[in-house]
């Protein structure tokens, strides 16, 4: 089983958009793909359980239906800091409950396994100095990298992937997401980033309504080996 990780140069840089964009491309391709949220912070209360609007809609574009708790082991409540919620609901979270989590993946076999991360690449967890990046090159994962385009952008994707490559991880690829605020120079931006990150630009997400059709404008070739 393969593993993707996606991950962001912030929060709200459209993480979930993309992954549930590269899932339905896969889908249609008819690869067995599934989406994994180990931890999403900001959810609703329902007669289910807790559930995290971005962690369903990886369950919807998987190949095939997976249980949430499958999809997303650890969710809280309030929109915040997951190892701040953590501490504040006196749980942990730690690598070994991750690799638990992952490892229940093996049984449902998917080929590729599209794990979408929390916040930017160094999200603490809270267990001292521990990110989940610390996890992610723990089970060498190939990344996927979301580039928020706004002001600050170049600055975050290069220490991104100064961060990435200096832990021995494959980019794998990376997408700007334009977002629903373009910003100005948009392609001089987006033109200077192909220029020096030396994985491929997967695709450029414009700004959309329908966040359905921001697959029409991924490339998963890169991806697929």
């Amino acid at each position: 089983m393969r593993r993707i990780f996606v991950t962001g140069t912030d929060t709200d840089v459209g993480k979930t958009v993309v992954s549930a964009a590269i899932l339905a491309k896969m889908s249609e391709a008819n690869i067995d793909c599934a989406g994994f949220k180990p931890i999403s912070a900001g959810c609703e209360q329902t007669s289910q359980g807790l559930r995290n609007e971005d962690a369903l809609m990886l369950q919807h574009n998987s190949k095939r239906h997976h249980p949430y708790h499958l999809v997303n082991p650890i969710a809280y409540l309030p929109p915040i800091a997951p190892h701040i919620a953590a501490q504040q609901t006196q749980t942990a979270i730690t690598t070994n409950d991750l690799n638990e989590y992952l490892n229940h993946w093996q049984a449902a076999a998917p080929e590729l396994l599209l794990v979408e991360g929390a916040g930017g690449w160094l999200l603490p967890l809270g267990e001292g100095r521990a990110t989940l990046a610390d996890w992610v090159v723990e089970n060498r994962m190939d990344v996927v990298l979301v580039v928020g385009c706004k002001l600050g952008c170049l600055n975050h994707a290069l220490l991104t992937v100064k961060q990435i490559e200096s832990s021995g991880l494959t980019l794998s690829g990376w997408v700007a997401n334009v977002g629903l605020n373009p910003m100005s120079e948009l392609d001089a931006n987006i033109a200077y980033l192909k220029e020096v990150i030396d994985a491929p630009l997967l695709g450029v997400v414009p700004q959309l309504e329908d966040i359905k059709s921001a697959k029409e404008y991924i490339d998963i070739n890169p991806l697929i080996v």
